[in-house]
């Protein structure tokens, strides 16, 4: 090749990735860009479900006003849904909603509402159920296909569960608290008295598809077994079973259960397993930004299909930049007010806000943050079909890797990377 023509091509190889004059080991970054730098522009939320205005699909120069019908009080609890950060793009699936959107189903003593598969098709792997019980009333005796996880949100509960092996375990839970009954274990809820309104909790579920409505229930069962075999079964007379209800229960009033445990216990628990924890009793560990804690099977050994981590985030704080490798997130929103931006790779990005009693569902590896965006703590749930909790974080990763190749890729100088830090943060403050 002539020396002319060499060097025309080593030119034009150098200003198409833009190497830079100096040493490999110099920290500056290239002085011009292989694609266009991103913009600077700010895409903070525009309002909020508190703001005295009529929100418009409107950022910057882009987009115009709404001239048709408008759901006002809707728009305003979806500022980054109408008028979206200029991040976005591509198509996401809806990874949001409300529990006040899901049909509820109202009992003598309490109700209960769900999410599943059919009110957010994204969310596959996890469904959750909402339910009250007043003081007293029973979540009827049952089972499920499913594995069913659950977090005291306000109220005492005492609840009881048996092994195929015949093994029994009953305990009482209060609000922060969790259980788990294995799939196919017979088990029964219900609300002490200790406070005048009874009690409400989140269950989980470790399918998509699970419904509440289809659960295994003593008096359903026994309403379509002829009593003849009832009586067989259980050794006594027809007229015993005079009082057995017609139909499901589901929910109903009973007197609450005694206040000392163990006077309502028919043998002393014997379980190998405990299917309750203390989550309330449990140290938050404290980040820049807030706290968590995170509970698997490394300290609740019982619950092998369901894992989770409470989460608090300070007002200006973010749950960090991170992604999940295997295992989608189900969270659930319980204070504060939040917005998700996730990546869903090949340039796909959405972004939603959140309220209490909203719910997000994040597909593996999708990378995200929870951020606070309001002026008060924002507390949720990160809820995993897994045995283990696992998250990677951003930061982390960059200030592990090699600092020149993190340069490469992000045009950042040596003093930027020496403040990322080494040590995963789950939670950080306001930037400086």
């Amino acid at each position: 090749m002539h020396s002319w023509c060499l060097l025309s091509t080593l030119a034009f190889i150098s200003s198409a990735v833009a190497i830079p004059a100096a040493s490999v080991s110099s920290s500056a970054p290239a002085s011009s860009p292989t694609v266009p730098y991103a913009s600077d522009d700010p895409n903070y939320p525009l309002w909020n479900d508190t703001s005295d205005i009529t929100p418009e699909p409107i950022r910057g120069s882009l987009g115009a006003t709404v001239i048709g019908p408008q759901n006002v009080a809707l728009d305003l609890q979806n500022t980054d849904a109408l008028a979206p950060p200029t991040t976005d793009a591509g198509d996401v699936q809806n990874f949001k909603w409300p529990f006040s959107l899901s049909h509820n189903r109202l009992q003598t003593g309490g109700w209960a509402r769900q999410q599943n598969v059919e009110s957010m098709a994204v969310a596959t792997a996890i469904a959750g159920v909402d339910m009250r019980l007043e003081a007293g009333a029973i979540r009827e005796m049952h089972w499920h296909n499913d594995g069913e996880w659950a977090y005291v949100l306000s109220g005492d509960l005492r609840v009881s569960c048996m092994t195929p092996e015949g093994q029994f375990y009953l305990a009482d839970v209060g609000p922060g608290d969790l259980w788990y009954f294995p799939a196919g274990y017979p088990h029964s809820i219900q609300a002490k008295n200790t406070t005048a309104d009874g009690a409400e909790f989140l269950l989980i579920f470790d399918s998509g598809s699970f419904s509440e409505d289809s659960t295994f229930l003593l008096t359903d069962w026994l309403a379509h077994i002829p009593k003849e075999v009832i009586a067989k079964n259980f050794q006594v007379e027809m007229s015993d079973f005079d009082h057995i209800p017609s139909r499901e229960l589901y929910i109903f009033p009973s007197t609450p259960p005694p206040m000392n445990i163990e006077s309502d216990m028919v043998i002393p628990n014997d379980t190998p397993l405990a299917y309750t924890y203390p989550l309330s009793q449990m140290n938050a560990t404290n980040s820049s930004g807030g706290s968590y804690k995170v509970v698997d099977t490394r300290l609740f050994p019982a619950s092998a299909t369901v894992c989770a981590a409470e989460v608090v985030v300070e007002v200006g704080g973010m749950r960090e930049l991170h992604w999940h490798p295997t295992e989608p997130e189900w969270t659930y929103f319980i204070s504060g007010q939040a917005r998700i931006t996730v990546y869903a790779s090949s340039s796909n990005a959405a972004t939603f806000d959140f309220l209490p009693g909203d719910i997000a569902y994040i597909p593996p590896s999708y990378g995200h943050y929870i951020e606070n965006t309001g002026n008060t703590p924002l507390k949720f749930l990160e809820i995993f079909k897994a045995a283990i909790f696992q998250d990677v974080s951003l930061n982390q990763w960059l200030a592990l890797t090699p600092p020149e190749l993190v340069k490469a890729h992000l045009g950042v100088d040596d003093a930027t990377i020496a403040k990322f830090s080494k040590v995963k943060q789950e939670v950080v403050g306001p930037s400086h």
